[in-house]
């Protein structure tokens, strides 16, 4: 997603003007939009035309229409997002409060106003245009004196950095130069990793080479990282994993990201967090049940006694209609983080997310054990909240 204009003041009112620039950013204006928020975007109208002598023509005109929406269907096939309201803007071809459609695709930009602008609004806008938040795979693609660091999203790859290095040949006699000439570009590379890679984001490097450019890359960088003591590198250390490309060149992360083990170890980092706080959940529940509970009600108790360590909250509650609704899990998330707990927002349109809205939707592992949560589920509304099972 790319961010043309914002301007949101302190108090949480204003616009923003985005251009969705992939399917997924579709999926985040979808997140975004609110009933009863403004959206002002390109659109075709089909306007009737009148002569002079009584007969009428209708003609499709594109024009720039501004409206308060209404109802929000999302189109997951065509990846399309349509919008239904009222124009609330003077328009030479539609009037004040007739009704119109508009459909929000790839490339078209769109201005989106809204009364009030929260923490989960403006953390989506973030995390829709940092490409270095959804790149959770990042690769190296080398070989003597070149390299391409490229950063991999769920539907892109990004090139990030291009290193060309001459390095002269080797010599009789005359070995020096070239190794360093080898040892100033894996410099580089190394240096490239630091800047482009955000180690917290990415949960898998690939190094691919032919031959054994990779091997002595990584062997190069690690006693580097050892003498420097660089612990960005000796932490993320198991996240590094060498394979082989034919070339150095861009074209040859085709057949790295094709490779059988690299596919197992991309399907792990999709969301991967978001399992594993869900397994986390799941066991906290078997050994621990005082410390695990699902439910609106046993949760914002929780979240009240400042008890929760990390919240699990499915994206799907934050498009409830009723403003008041929304405002309560905002509140909760800020809440939450606020007392330094962490906060897990599952994708209803990811395999964990669906397993979590059968809990509700929303879940939590908490510090302590609060058993008092659990004798509180008898006098409940009807069994909707719980605890646990058995």
């Amino acid at each position: 997603m790319k961010l043309v204009r914002k301007n949101v003041d302190k108090a949480g009112q204003g616009s923003v003007t985005l251009v969705p620039e992939q399917p997924e950013d579709i999926w985040h204006a979808y997140n975004l939009i609110a009933e009863g928020d403004q959206v002002r975007s390109s659109t075709i109208r089909k306007v009737q035309n009148e002569s002079s002598t009584g007969s009428s023509s209708s003609s499709r005109v594109r024009t720039t229409l501004t409206i308060s929406v209404e109802t929000i269907d999302f189109d997951t096939q065509a990846q399309m997002l349509r919008l239904k309201g009222r124009n609330i803007e003077e328009n030479q071809f539609v009037k004040m409060g007739a009704y119109h459609t508009i459909d929000l695709e790839v490339n078209r930009a769109f201005t989106l106003m809204k009364p009030e602008w929260d923490s989960i609004a403006l953390e989506r806008i973030e995390m829709a245009c940092d490409v270095s938040q959804n790149a959770d795979v990042a690769a190296v693609i080398m070989q003597d004196g070149l390299a391409h660091i490229c950063l991999i999203t769920a539907s892109m790859t990004l090139v990030r950095s291009k290193i060309d290095v001459a390095i002269p040949r080797k010599r009789k006699g005359n070995v020096q130069q070239h190794e360093k000439g080898l040892s100033k570009f894996y410099e580089a590379v190394m240096q490239g990793i630091l800047r482009h890679v955000n180690f917290e984001v990415v949960k898998c490097i690939l190094i691919a080479s032919p031959g054994f450019v990779k091997d002595q890359f990584y062997e190069y960088m690690f006693q580097q990282a050892v003498k420097t003591d660089n612990k960005v590198l000796l932490e993320n250390k198991s996240k590094f994993m060498l394979v082989h490309s034919s070339s150095g060149f861009k074209h040859s992360l085709k057949e790295v990201l094709q490779d059988p083990c690299v596919i197992v170890k991309m399907s792990d980092t999709k969301a991967a967090g978001e399992v594993k706080a869900l397994e986390n959940f799941y066991t906290t529940l078997q050994f621990e049940p005082a410390k695990a509970f699902y439910g609106k009600k046993h949760i914002l108790k929780a979240a009240t006694a400042q008890a929760i360590e990390t919240l699990l909250i499915s994206d799907n509650l934050f498009r409830c209609q009723e403003v008041a609704t929304r405002k309560e899990y905002v509140q909760l998330v800020d809440s939450v983080r606020e007392s330094g707990g962490e906060v897990k927002i599952f994708s209803s349109m990811h395999v964990s997310g669906e397993q979590l809205a059968q809990l509700t939707g929303l879940a939590a592992i908490l510090r302590f054990p609060m058993p008092e949560l659990e004798d509180s589920e008898d006098d409940g509304d009807g069994g909707s909240d719980g605890s646990h099972s058995d």
